[in-house]
């Protein structure tokens, strides 16, 4: 099972090289299920491992000229706030029994896969539906709403801290409804947010867990691997194919860890 589960680390590489998004929210389902580490650390471990790949596919963009650093700036802020307080002080604040829910006991480690089971099936939706940004009537001419991308930017932090995953697919639709980028920009913008929101949350981690670097460099190494392999091939295929396909396989793996937390 563990060599299976550094073997999917090239598949996180590799869709998001693919796609240029999607590919993180397999990190944590990955490091629990086949590594077998505990949801906790395995969130911590998703932040690392997210943050690096998201950086590297970022800089394909950055070389196109495709990543706004004014809008990450404006954005990043109040989310990697966010994220580093909540792994910081909140996920350690967290009691390993939640509640008591008749004979089921709630655990902080039950609490975590279960919000990740659900961000899987929602973020599997924009990817299955393709209606993500591609149709959204902007209009230019309207003033940024600050409040609002600043409400936004907490809301992923917090759930970015919370579940240890990117948020890629809250992060483009502000991007493009709110702050107006286009498409590419707002996904190569993206990129660079969850790598600082990801290294900026696992940083607080580093206080309260003993990190196993070794492993951690490995299983991050070769999912960088795999992003690079997918950036090669990205232009050569229908990646809005591959999307959809991957999302309703992020679908079925959103169902699989809410049945097998809650139910089995």
């Amino acid at each position: 099972m563990e060599i299976l589960g550094f073997l999917s680390a090239l598949l996180i590489g590799l869709t998001l090289g693919l796609t240029g998004s999607g590919g993180s929210i397999l990190t944590v389902p990955i490091l629990v299920y086949l590594i077998g580490l505990n949801p906790v650390l395995a969130t911590s471990y998703s932040l690392f491992v997210v943050g690096l790949t998201s950086l590297v596919g970022g800089f394909k963009f950055y070389r196109q000229g495709l990543v706004n650093f004014r809008t990450a700036l404006i954005f990043g802020i109040p989310s990697l706030i966010t994220v580093f307080l909540t792994r910081h002080f909140l996920i350690p604040a967290l009691p390993e029994i939640i509640f008591q829910l008749g004979n089921l006991s709630v655990t902080k480690d039950l609490l975590l896969m279960v919000l990740f089971g659900i961000l899987m099936i929602l973020a599997s939706y924009s990817m299955i539906t393709k209606k993500c940004c591609q149709d959204w009537k902007i209009n230019q001419g309207e003033k940024i709403n600050y409040v609002l991308v600043v409400g936004e930017a907490t809301m992923v932090g917090f759930i970015s801290g919370l579940v240890g995953a990117g948020g890629g697919f809250l992060i483009i639709p502000v991007l493009v409804l709110f702050i107006r980028l286009d498409m590419k920009m707002a996904v190569g913008t993206s990129l660079f947010i969850i790598a600082v929101n990801s290294l900026f949350g696992f940083v607080g981690d580093m206080f309260h867990y003993q990190i196993d670097w070794i492993f951690l460099l490995i299983f991050s190494a070769l999912s960088i691997v795999g992003i690079i392999i997918g950036s090669a091939f990205a232009d050569k295929i229908n990646s809005q194919r591959i999307k959809r396909g991957f999302g309703w396989f992020v679908l079925a793996m959103g169902i699989f860890v809410l049945l097998n937390e809650i139910w089995l």
